[in-house]
């Protein structure tokens, strides 16, 4: 389970996300939806340890994250976020080999190479792994990095925009591959999303939000609905049935 007890993050005098509380179940995946500046992305952040509350505290898996310490947290929460710089020239093998960090403080076991190897196939980057990341296509470095958060094997994922730079075509596949993960190796994904429609096709929950608060949240059904999408994202949206289930429509204003 995630739990955020009254978290709050502050950012100097006029800006504010929280309080947040609310209960996320394991298992599954868990989108986070709503306009630019609702907050998705610092909560998220809150959530893995890297931005720590004003007040308010996380607990991911039981443990709270933030006095937790971090080699214990490492092995229960990994996180990708949205700005994934190397400026080191790596393989996609050395790169995705950095997720066993928490593991093998850099000494690679046979079993750390068997994850990396496991995470790799997962992503479908076998025939890649010895090209180097500035060779690879937007598409193929994101699943590289998120191979790379596989490859800690941890309980919860939490991924900040994976879809950034991906067509349509890869991005389908990207959603598909984190679904496979959850429903195959049982991790409790929590992923931050600008399209609501693969929100609503892929998740198990939806969490939405809007300045900086907590909207709604709860199943596919309950949030893709005309007037929560319309309040949520201030925006006139027409929830229509089509073949893989219900998807929203902007309209023009």
């Amino acid at each position: 389970m995630i739990r955020l007890t009254d978290v709050v993050k502050r950012y100097g005098d006029d800006v504010q996300i929280g309080p947040v509380s609310i209960d996320l179940p394991a298992g599954g995946i868990i989108a986070l939806v709503g306009p630019n500046g609702a907050g998705k992305s610092t909560v998220l952040t809150m959530m893995g340890r890297l931005l720590a509350p004003d007040e308010g505290t996380v607990e991911v898996g039981g443990l709270n994250v933030h006095t937790t310490p971090s080699k214990q947290v490492a092995r229960t929460v990994s996180i990708l976020r949205q700005e994934n710089h190397f400026v080191t020239r790596l393989t996609v093998r050395q790169l995705v080999g950095f997720g066993r960090y928490p593991h093998s403080a850099g000494r690679l076991t046979q079993n750390d190479e068997d994850k990396i190897s496991e995470a790799i196939d997962f992503l479908d980057l076998t025939a890649l792994e010895q090209r180097y990341i500035d060779q690879l296509s937007g598409g193929q470095r994101q699943r590289a990095y998120v191979a790379m958060v596989l490859a800690q094997d941890t309980e919860y994922l939490l991924l900040d925009e994976p879809l950034n730079n991906l067509d349509a075509q890869h991005s389908v596949q990207m959603m598909q591959q984190l679904r496979r993960a959850a429903d195959e190796l049982g991790r409790t994904i929590v992923i931050v999303l600008h399209d609501i429609n693969f929100a609503a096709a892929y998740s198990d929950r939806i969490v939405a939000m809007e300045e900086g608060r907590v909207a709604l949240h709860g199943t596919p059904d309950e949030i893709i609905r005309d007037d929560v999408l319309t309040r949520v994202f201030r925006t006139p949206v027409t929830v229509v049935d089509g073949p893989t289930g219900p998807f929203a429509v902007y309209h023009r204003t």
